[in-house]
Formats: structure tokens, sequence, C-alpha cells
């Protein structure tokens, strides 16, 4: 679909609105922009699904943190969730909705973290503190992994890093419209480079501030640079994408990877919604399947 679906346009319709005398946060000043990207999440966080357990609490390197438990919970999992932002913005408050839903989807508790942003701490701040907030787990629990758009970045480089030094991985991955690649010509960077929402111009900005032109050879970087053993020998993975979003190519690109490599890791491509259409499940359907889909695959997985 080349088109917001009927949905998607009337949530564009209100942001367009909304915010309609305020800058580009990727414009601002950091810290500037990250009250601002702060402040236009919270929209999306009213009415939130109930919980068992919801408290903040500190992981490794004593980084804020947030503990989800859904009513549903399992017994069993438990999923680390590394949310998006571009590198550089957003926290465990702005993706508080997300987390508890992913937690109602899987049937397990979510932690959700805060990590070190760029500009101020580039890479590799942010997938450091992921790899120390992983090697922080609970040995009570079957721990998997989680993320959005950077998020998933900082989610499939920290398996890779675990990969190359013989360490435990993660039982399962759900990567959500992840940042895969450094490649601003692939075709959705070309069809979607204007949005709606998520723009060519706002992603080169996050990377000027995330990695400097040469370090992006580095698969820790861009992971789509990882040589065929180490991709294949990821764990069971979940992959999305949204059909309008200067993204789609990368985790498209992924999926052919490990196409190639014979595995069948389930990927669905949502249809008419923007990047980060998954914060939106207070008020659009394709959201909510979106989680639930995720879900059951988790689930199946982990029964």
């Amino acid at each position: 679909m080349n088109a917001p679906s009927d949905t998607m346009r009337a949530v564009l319709a209100r942001l367009a609105h909304e915010d309609r005398e305020l800058a580009d946060p990727t414009t601002l000043d950091p810290q500037q922009g990250r009250t601002l990207a702060a402040l236009a999440n919270l929209r999306w966080n009213e009415d939130l699904p109930e919980m068992a357990d919801a408290r903040n609490v500190m992981h490794a390197g004593g980084l804020p943190a947030r503990w989800v438990v859904p009513a549903n919970d399992n017994g069993r999992d438990a999923i680390l969730h590394v949310h998006g932002g571009g590198w550089a913005f957003c926290s465990p408050i702005t993706h508080e909705g997300a987390a508890r839903r992913l937690a109602v989807a899987c049937g397990c508790p979510v932690l959700t973290f805060d990590y070190r942003k760029s500009p101020e701490h580039p890479w590799p701040a942010g997938l450091d503190d992921v790899i120390d907030a992983w090697h922080a787990r609970d040995p009570a629990r079957r721990w998997s992994i989680a993320g959005d758009s950077a998020g998933a970045n900082l989610a499939l480089c920290a398996m890779l890093r675990l990969i190359a030094e013989g360490a435990a991985l993660p039982a399962q991955a759900l990567l959500f419209y992840g940042v895969y690649g450094a490649d601003f010509e692939t075709a959705s960077y070309v069809a979607n480079a204007a949005g709606p929402g998520l723009t060519r111009a706002k992603m080169q900005r996050y990377w000027d501030w995330y990695a400097p032109q040469d370090l992006r050879s580095d698969p820790e970087i861009a992971p789509l640079l990882a040589d065929d053993p180490a991709i294949a020998a990821l764990p069971p993975l979940y992959l999305n994408a949204a059909t309008l979003d200067p993204l789609l190519s990368d985790s498209e690109n992924l999926v052919a990877r490990l196409r190639a490599l014979g595995r069948d890791d389930p990927f669905d491509k949502v249809d008419g919604v923007v990047h980060g259409f998954m914060q939106m499940g207070l008020v659009l359907p394709e959201a909510r399947e979106a989680f639930a889909r995720a879900g059951k695959v988790f689930r199946g997985r982990s029964a």
C-alpha cells in the first residue's frame, strides 16, 4: 500500500493539527529535542493496560528502568525491551504503553530501561548499556529481547556481540521496524524520503549524532554488514516493518539475508502505516494488531 490506511490518515491529521507549531526535534539542541519528543509521546500513554505490577527499578550501571508484569504472566519468561528514539530521544516513560502492550501480548514481564543517548554519548555507549542490562538479568527467568526502531538496532547489535563473545543469547527476539543499515538510497528511503512521519533527513541527523561515517562499516553499528555465520547464529526472530517508512528496506534486506541462510523467521509488513506506529496503540488498530501478532509468535515459541 502506497497511501495511509483510513485509520492512519486520521491519526496523521490529528498530529498535523496538534503539532502544527512545534519544531522538528532533530533540528533542536539535543536536550530540547528530548523534551519535545517526550511531550509528543505523552498522548499515547493514556488509559494504559492494567498491570499486576508496575514499578521503577534500576538496572546495571544505575540507569533507570521500568518493570511491568501483566496479569497473564506465565511465570517463566521475561523480555528486555530496548526503546527507540534515534539513539538520542525517548525513555521508559515514553514507551510505557508499548511495554505494557508487549507484556500483555506475550504473557510475561517486560523490563524497559534507559540507556545513554547520543550525541553526548555516541556509539558504543548505548550498546554497552544494553549489554550490561542483559548480563544483569534475573536468572530465575528465561529472557528474550525486543526493540523498536533504534532499539531494534541495539537489540540486534547486542546479540551479534554476544555471539562474538560466546555468551548466552536471548531465547528469541522481537524486532519492530528496525534500523539495520546506513544506506540512504534504498528503495524505501527514496520512496518515503519526505515522510509522512519519519524522513530521510531526520534519519541522517540521527546517524550523524550516533556514529560518524568512518565507523558505519562496523556490524555493531550497521548489523546488515554482519557476516553469514553471525546472522545464522541469531536466536529465533520475529520482525515487522511499516510500508510508509524510510526504514522498510532495512527490514526487507535483513529478511533476505535470513532467507538466503535457510531461516524462516516470521516477517510482517504492515500496510498503510508509518514508522513508530506501534507507539499509537491507544488509537490505532494496526498497532494493537501488531502487538497481538508478535505476542502470538512469542507465546508459540515459549510454550
